[in-house]
């Protein structure tokens, strides 16, 4: 049974959303304190192996479940307004925010680099940076709609497309059609209900994770020619999410929360963060079995997570707040316009001598709030709201024209 669009918007899940995406933003406050030089803008003098930790394990699952939700929502707004108009919203939506930020992000990050890397030489120089960045943009076309953390838009384009390609393809012949959605809704229900079922799809996730450049999940920006790894495990975590939709109640028994689960996630976590020492050791012995191992308990790690965070979100967050509606609407234009305020207060934070999670709270926190102040300021209630969450809503941290905005509006993941 498909639930339709009028069912409780399930409210958790617009904070999982919001969580998917917040996580994003510490995990790229968190760069400049790993221990080893990564290739970020800048290198804090204060780091920690703890950093290292926090950022594989939150790296393997905030992107992997805001894909999962987004197909949920995508699933409830396709058969709730229609393919016309869903394609419609997808357009507004991923594809115009995507295009044009990238033209105003783009040379910010390349000023952010530049001036991260004289920073570390002792001889930063803010304006200098900013001209280089938007000198930049004269060497387009080439490098064009890539570099930046916009990425996600891209993959979230393509993985719509495969779903509704595979969509089309299977309601060409309907007694195909109807085969196939049985096994689908099958196996959807499985994966959902089975104690087994996420060892056993961690193995197709473990597959993909093999080819990646390092061990772990690597960031697609670098081109617009798909990595085809990435986009098979995002693709998969979307369609499980559009499966999800298709059977009331299924994602509650997806997002369950056991003992067992809990142990399971542990022991992949634990098993993960010790194997990837030997990453670089490509003299042992046992290095493939070792890679295997890892990949495996990374994938694990990856489904565990994703179904304990829907859970716990579902057992605390499962009632209206307007606070937590709130969050949610903003956190897509946090996310987008985030990378900048995080690099340049890095750079800013970067020789200061306090401690590294004195630094990395105030970074995340200044980052948000700095963030939200624009939202509520300048995007929530004008049509740049409009774009990003469907319709103009009135502001609440600022007051002043509140009659603007409406009451309720979709996001970009429904």
């Amino acid at each position: 049974m498909v639930a339709t669009p009028q069912d409780n918007r399930l409210a958790y899940l617009d904070a999982v959303r919001a969580f998917a995406l917040i996580l994003g933003i510490v995990f790229h406050s968190s760069l400049s304190f790993v221990p080893v030089y990564i290739g970020w803008a800048i290198m804090d003098v204060s780091t920690s192996a703890v950093v290292s930790s926090f950022t594989l394990i939150s790296h393997s699952f905030r992107m992997a479940l805001f894909f999962l939700v987004a197909g949920f929502f995508s699933h409830m707004t396709f058969h709730g307004k229609g393919a016309k108009r869903f394609l419609k919203s997808r357009f507004v939506r991923i594809v115009i925010p995507f295009a044009l930020l990238w033209f105003v992000l783009r040379p910010l990050l390349v000023s952010a680099w530049v001036v991260g890397a004289e920073s570390m030489r002792g001889e930063a120089d803010i304006l200098k940076g900013l001209v280089t960045g938007f000198a930049s943009l004269g060497e387009l076309p080439a490098g064009l709609f890539v570099g930046s953390h916009l990425w996600f838009l891209y993959y979230l384009v393509l993985v719509t497309a495969i779903a509704l390609t595979l969509r089309l393809i299977v309601s060409l012949h309907a007694p195909l059609q109807s085969k196939l959605s049985a096994f689908a809704d099958a196996v959807t229900a499985w994966i959902a209900r089975s104690r087994l079922a996420l060892i056993v799809v961690s193995i197709p996730t473990a597959s993909c994770l093999w080819f990646m450049s390092h061990w772990g999940l690597d960031t697609p920006d670098k081109s617009l020619t798909p990595d085809w790894s990435v986009l098979f495990i995002y693709a998969g975590y979307f369609l499980f999410g559009w499966m999800l939709h298709r059977s009331r109640g299924l994602i509650e028994d997806f997002a369950r929360l056991t003992w067992s689960r809990f142990v399971l996630c542990a022991l992949a976590i634990t098993a993960s963060l010790v194997l990837v020492g030997y990453e670089r050791n490509f003299g042992h012995e046992h290095y493939v079995l070792i890679k295997a191992t890892f990949a495996i308990s990374y994938a694990v790690m990856m489904w565990t997570l994703i179904a304990l965070s829907i859970g716990l979100f579902r057992r605390f967050l499962d009632r209206h707040s307007a606070a937590v509606r709130y969050v949610a609407d903003a956190s897509y234009w946090l996310y987008l316009v985030h990378l900048p305020i995080v690099l340049y207060l890095q750079i800013a934070f970067a020789e200061l001598p306090f401690h590294w999670s004195l630094k990395l709270v105030s970074i995340s926190a200044i980052t948000i709030l700095v963030s939200l102040a624009l939202y509520d300021l300048f995007v929530r209630s004008t049509f740049i709201g409009a774009t990003l969450n469907g319709r103009r809503k009135a502001r609440v941290l600022f007051g002043f024209g509140r009659s603007a905005g409406k009451n309720q509006s979709l996001s970009i993941s429904s």
